[in-house]
Formats: C-alpha cells, structure tokens, sequence
C-alpha cells in the first residue's frame, strides 16, 4: 500500500477553469450542466479525478483496471483520514449500494443505506481540522447535491447549480448571500439568476423582503446542515447543503 499521512488534502493537483464561461455543450454556465452535460461533467470532476488517478498510481493499479473497484472498496472501508476527500467521493463513484444497486448516497430517499453513506461521507470534513477549505467543502457539498438532486428539496439543488460555476473559479458566497438567493428561487426568479454572467451580479440582486431581516444575520458565515460530526467546525469552515 501507498504511504499515507493523516488527512492528506484534495482537490490540489487539478487546474481549475480560470474565468467563468459558457459550456460549449449544453450553453449555460460552464459546470451548471453536471452531471448531465458531457463537457461540464469533465470540468466539474477534474477537480477530483488527479488525486484518485495519483492513489491508482502509487498503487501500481490502472484506471478501468480489475483492481480498481477493489481499492474504491477500500478507501470506502478505511479509517476517515486515511485519503483525500477526493478519493473519498470518487471511489463512492465506482461501488453500488448492496440496498438500492445506485452510486451509494445517490439511491431513492427512503434507502437507509444510502443515507448512511451520506452522512458518513461528511466525517472528513469534521475531523480534518481545517485541512479542507470552505471553498473546497462548498464544491464537495455543490457536487454531491447535484449527483442526487431528488434527496435535497428542489430551492436546494437550484442554488447550487447556479453557483457551481462560480465555486470551480473560487468564489464563495457568505451565509447571507446564499440565503437571499435562495429566497430569489422561492420567489421563482431562477431564469433571471441564471442569466447573471458574474459572482457579483449573481449574489448582488435586491432582496426578497421578507427574508431581509432573517438574511442580515449571519453575512460572515456560513452554517453546516448536512449531519454533524463529534467536532464543532470553526465559523470559517462552515458551508451549508441547505445553502
């Protein structure tokens, strides 16, 4: 087996798109097409393919190869912190629920099995101490709702699939930013947030008055919904899949 050290961070060896664009494929924002669109599915899921092509590697396995899906076994079976969060999330890519036969995490609502690869999928970015960034969480949290749209409520997968675009350049939204957008696609103005070319105009567009004065709390951080860890995260680490 490969060399391992404790938490070894994600999300570091792939070149992320420099600028938000158009996707030559579908024509909408360049990421908001995952996991449909062919060309969006490829940008998105650079971001984790190296780190799992590197673990195959060190392991003398191949991609496609017999071994593979023994290793994504593995890495599933493992100790949290044992591998990135990247390899994390692929190797659930590569393994059926013994429940549903879907990607864990990705079955029908009421698979308890699926639920608990859900939630066990989160302990990474409890116990990791900061070792993954809230920009990076928030593109893990984006990814794994939009892979499973149908076990979030529908304002959930339609505010990160708007933001998906601008999370792959490293933009963040605060708490506050995302709940009045959130509130924008309650308000049924999806189209119009779509049509929003950059991160600024995206979070900038007036509030919904009546989430005003829920939305001024909280412009500093963003808070965790998906299930919780034994530890606390810090304000700066926190990014919510009920964002």
């Amino acid at each position: 087996m490969a060399d391992h050290q404790p938490f070894p961070p994600g999300a570091r060896r792939g070149e992320r798109p420099a600028a938000v664009s158009a996707c030559p494929s579908c024509g909408d924002l360049a990421g908001r097409g995952y996991p449909e669109c062919r060309f969006c599915v490829e940008l998105v899921d650079q971001v984790w393919l190296p780190d799992w092509q590197a673990l195959l590697a060190a392991e003398q396995l191949s991609e496609g190869g017999a071994g593979e899906r023994e290793l994504a076994e593995l890495v599933l079976e493992d100790e949290v912190g044992r591998y990135s969060w990247t390899c994390t999330d692929w190797a659930m890519t590569l393994v059926r629920c013994s429940a549903c036969d879907a990607e864990p995490a990705t079955g029908p609502v009421d698979c308890l099995r699926c639920s608990m690869a859900e939630a066990a999928r989160w302990s990474w970015d409890h116990s990791s101490s900061g070792r993954i960034t809230p920009s990076e969480h928030a593109l893990r949290v984006a990814r794994a709702v939009l892979r499973a749209p149908h076990r979030s409520r529908d304002v959930v997968a339609a505010t990160w699939r708007l933001l998906i675009p601008f999370l792959l350049v490293g933009e963040l939204a605060t708490a506050g930013q995302v709940q009045r957008l959130r509130a924008q696609v309650l308000a049924g103005q999806y189209e119009d947030l779509a049509a929003c070319a950059t991160h600024e105009r995206l979070v900038g567009l007036p509030e919904i008055y009546w989430r005003r004065d829920e939305d001024a709390r909280g412009d500093h951080q963003v808070r965790l919904d998906h299930p919780r860890g034994p530890r606390a995260p810090s304000p700066v680490e926190q990014v919510t899949s009920e964002a």
